[in-house]
């Protein structure tokens, strides 16, 4: 029997996720991140404000406050911006900073993982608002349809 590092159990581990696969870790992740509120923070720290989609998003990543982030993601009760930022940190994607002011500056950005994931997220926040009125439309379609029978 041969015993293994950390690095090749990490490797071995990764080589296996399956996300088909009932009990794989990696389905925690996808539910983590499919969640409306991850998507839309990790646009607002990835860009610099609003934009129309296919243009360019802003001038890139930056570091935000929470209460910038508050007034951004509009909806968002404090508790779940709150619990939503900690789950981030939590899996590495966002850093939160303490600036010890007063009051107390507290700050949060993407890390180099969260970056890496920022891209997919930003193309799928695009894809929605591109694609929008199409959805809306087939979905008056399948009510009206629905109804017929």
């Amino acid at each position: 029997m041969s015993t293994q590092t950390a690095a090749q159990q990490r490797a071995e581990a990764k080589a296996s996720y399956n996300a088909f696969m009932d009990g794989c870790p990696s389905r925690q992740l996808l539910d983590r991140i499919s969640n409306k509120w991850v998507a839309l923070i990790l646009a607002a720290l990835g860009s610099d404000g609003p934009h129309r989609p296919g243009t360019d998003h802003g001038d890139g990543p930056r570091s935000m406050r929470y209460s910038e982030l508050s007034r951004r993601l509009a909806g968002a009760s404090q508790k779940m911006l709150t619990q939503t930022l900690r789950s981030l940190e939590a899996d590495g994607l966002v850093t939160r900073t303490v600036t010890p002011t007063v009051p107390v500056t507290v700050t949060y950005e993407l890390t180099d993982l969260g970056l890496s994931l920022n891209h997919i997220m930003l193309g799928l926040k695009d894809w929605a608002e591109t694609h929008m009125n199409d959805v809306l439309a087939h979905r008056e379609e399948h009510h009206r349809t629905a109804a017929e029978h």
